[in-house]
Order: structure tokens, then sequence, then C-alpha cells
């Protein structure tokens, strides 16, 4: 990578941090917030409405108000009693307490995210909840801190399509689940068809539009880390040429 191409994904990695500190801290302050250039009420494109009412209702109100999201992964994943969840950029915390409820108290949920902000959040919504199988931890999508083969099942909610580093984030993705383990996402991807000259017309890159991958850009990062399984399968536009879509992946058995 080139010193200057280093430097603006700098910018871009301090932007995203910046814009998602001052959402944590307006949830905090009781505003809410949600995914797009500007803080808005939470319609059927981002947010906490993609959830369902009875999953709303049992979480802290601050967790539900700080869900930036374009989907629900953990109802992706279909998660299971037992199992080792790990959620790339778990903001407020609203998807790893779900899952913490999914896998039960033999099972375990890691949040992983890189803002002091949202992890205070998180911290302090989990408290409210009375999670006591959950762990948050701080740090990038691109270098997880946890040892190799020690997750079943990896979730992300409209988070890899902001990283700057995607084939890191697939390549320690792949890292950390164990043999047989799997991915279920929910993340903004864009047409084959569309340049990423074009989809930065469509929106900015905090605003999870510039830098979505395409379908096919997915699934060969996919592919590229050992995935296999591969399914990207779009739910609802976010803007033209722009989906929230599922993926999901499975790391090969030994």
């Amino acid at each position: 990578m080139s010193e200057q191409s280093s430097g603006r994904s700098g910018d871009l990695r301090e932007t995203v941090r910046q814009r998602y500190a001052a959402a944590a801290l307006r949830v905090a302050e009781g505003a809410g917030a949600s995914c797009g250039p500007e803080p808005v009420e939470a319609d059927d494109t981002f947010g906490s409405t993609l959830y369902a009412a009875d999953e709303r209702d049992t979480l802290p109100a601050e967790a539900v108000a700080a869900s930036l999201g374009c989907g629900n992964p953990t109802a992706v994943a279909e998660l299971r009693e037992g199992e080792r969840v790990l959620d790339l950029g778990s903001g407020g915390g609203i998807d790893v307490l779900l899952s913490a409820r999914r896998v039960g108290p033999t099972g375990r949920a890691y949040g992983l995210d890189m803002t002091e902000e949202m992890l205070a959040l998180a911290l302090a919504n989990a408290a409210k909840a009375g999670a006591t199988n959950v762990e948050f931890l701080k740090g990038s999508i691109e270098a997880i801190p946890l040892p190799a083969n020690t997750i079943d099942v990896v979730i992300s909610n409209c988070v890899i399509n902001l990283s700057v580093d995607k084939p890191a984030v697939f390549a320690e993705t792949f890292r950390v689940l164990r043999p047989g383990g799997r991915v279920g996402v929910s993340d903004v991807v864009a047409d084959d068809a569309l340049t990423a000259e074009q989809r930065a017309e469509r929106g900015d890159h905090v605003g999870c539009i510039a830098g979505a991958l395409s379908f096919a850009e997915y699934r060969a990062g996919l592919e590229a880390a050992g995935f296999t399984g591969i399914e990207i399968i779009p739910t609802h536009p976010v803007a033209d040429g722009l989906h929230s879509a599922v993926g999901r992946a499975l790391k090969p058995d030994a």
C-alpha cells in the first residue's frame, strides 16, 4: 500500500470512529441515532426497526437506540445453545445481547469495537440487561484480539462495508473461527454493474454506501480467505443499486 493510500485509509478509519463515537454519545444523552450521513429517526432501511418487536422489548432502550445496522445477523446466523459468538463492530451491543440470550448460559457472546464511547455504552447496556455471558473487546476488525480456532459463529451488522481493509477482515474472521464454524452477517452490497465511483455518488463511506463491495467482490473476498458454502442474498434496497444483504459462509472442517 502506498503512503498516500495508507494515509487516506487512516483518515477514513478516523472519520468512521468519530462518527460512531458521536452516535454513542448522542444515545447516552438520550437522542438516539441511525446509520447514514446524519442521525435520523429509524426507518425500514437502517436501525432498530429491522428487529422484531419482541426482541427490542427485551433490551435496554439505549441498546435499541444505538442500533445502526442494516439487518438482524443474530437471526441470519441461526445461533444455538452453547455456542461462542463474535460480533464484529458491536456498537451499543444490541446484537451481542440478543446473541447472549440465544446461546444461553453455556455459551458466550463477544463484541469487538474500536470506539471507546460505543464500548462504554455497550458495557452499560449489558449491565442493565443483567447479561453475564458477554464480553466486550477493544480493537479493530482487521486484527481481532482473540486466539485462532476459538469461535463458533462470527456475526456483523453493516460494519464490514466500513472497513478500509476488507481482505484482512475476511482473513481474521477465518482465523478465529473453529473448523466447521460459520459466518452470518448483514451488510451493504452493491450490484456488480456499479463502479466504485458510482457507489460513491450514491452515499459516503461513513454512511455505509461508498465502501460497499459488489456481490462478486464479496464472494471473491470470502473465497480468497478460504470460506466455502458462500451465500450472499439481498434483502432490501438501501440506495439505487445497493442492498442490505445476508451473507453466510463456512470454514471447512479440518
